[in-house]
């Protein structure tokens, strides 16, 4: 039985800077603590590894009780809302901003159309970070959708409006609800602003054809991913639809060997919040397995 890595898994490019901004802040202030707002990416493994050289996982209202100590918090690639930055501030806390810049440049688009009063409509989740943060940039006066039913209830025809998307959801999805959302808005006569190759991951778009490639390729794939990450739900689903034979995990102690019966060849994959050390754990397990015939 072979085991391959997929060749274009791993870290986006977003976490990398992350990652490097965390391990950067660790290992430059040994004398003070450091702390990251809500976890720093959707991977219980890279949270585990970086909590072992020594960076907390706090919340807001985790603010009041570090204030006044030597420490630094950490925002993450997610983002943040205004008014966590002027909490901070008032509560003179030292912040280190790891937003990912393509977040950073979503929430300007939305504040520049909150001010041009545009109905602000947004492809995503609700209680995703990144979309706590871009409804934090508007007073929370907009529309978050997840599918074209939710679009067709929730919209105002009668407004000019903007529709953009959270940077990990599904490029086809989104167009859907753009077609949608056009045939009302524009039935009533009003403005519609489309904003997706901007506001989409590239990273996770980009990924689909050598990923439906790769899953073909392949007897058995092997998803890893933490179980909370929205590009790796939808990563995953494009896997399983080319390959059947696709199983998510999020830890090693989850893969089910009884699948590699008379299996050539094994891919191993995962989201852009998946270490490649990790994928590399996997693959050595998987190649233990093969080499010994049990599971280890």
């Amino acid at each position: 039985m072979n085991i391959y890595i997929d060749e274009s898994a791993g870290f986006c490019w977003g976490v990398v800077r992350t990652i490097d901004k965390v391990e950067e802040t660790l290992n430059g202030n040994k004398d003070e603590q450091i702390y990251v707002l809500g976890n720093i990416i959707h991977n219980p493994r890279e949270i585990e590894r970086l909590a072992n050289n020594g960076l907390q996982t706090i919340n807001h209202s985790d603010f009041e009780r570090i204030s006044g100590t030597n420490s630094k918090v950490i925002i993450r690639a997610h983002g943040e809302a205004p008014s966590t930055y002027k909490k901070a501030k008032d509560l003179n806390i030292d912040l280190i901003d790891a937003t990912c810049p393509l977040v950073t440049a979503l929430q300007k688009r939305v504040g520049k159309f909150y001010e041009q009063g545009y109905q602000i409509v947004i492809y995503g989740k609700k209680e995703h970070a990144e979309i706590i943060g871009l409804r934090g940039v508007c007073n929370d006066e907009c529309v978050v959708v997840h599918s074209i039913e939710e679009a067709r209830e929730m919209i105002n025809p009668n407004l000019k409006t903007v529709l953009l998307s959270q940077t990990t959801m599904d490029r086809p999805t989104f167009l859907a609800i753009k077609d949608e959302i056009e045939s009302i808005i524009h039935e009533n006569g009003n403005e519609l602003e489309v904003l997706s190759r901007d506001t989409i991951c590239k990273y996770v778009s980009d990924r689909e054809p050598a990923l439906r490639e790769f899953s073909i390729a392949n007897d058995v794939i092997i998803f890893v991913a933490g179980h909370d990450s929205s590009n790796g739900k939808i990563l995953f689903n494009i896997c399983k639809s080319e390959n059947p034979n696709t199983h998510f995990i999020e830890d090693v102690s989850e893969i089910d060997y009884s699948l590699f019966d008379d299996v050539k060849s094994v891919g191993v994959t995962g989201a852009t919040s998946t270490p490649q050390w990790y994928l590399n754990l996997v693959k050595e397990t998987l190649e233990s397995f093969a080499a010994r015939g049990v599971a280890v």
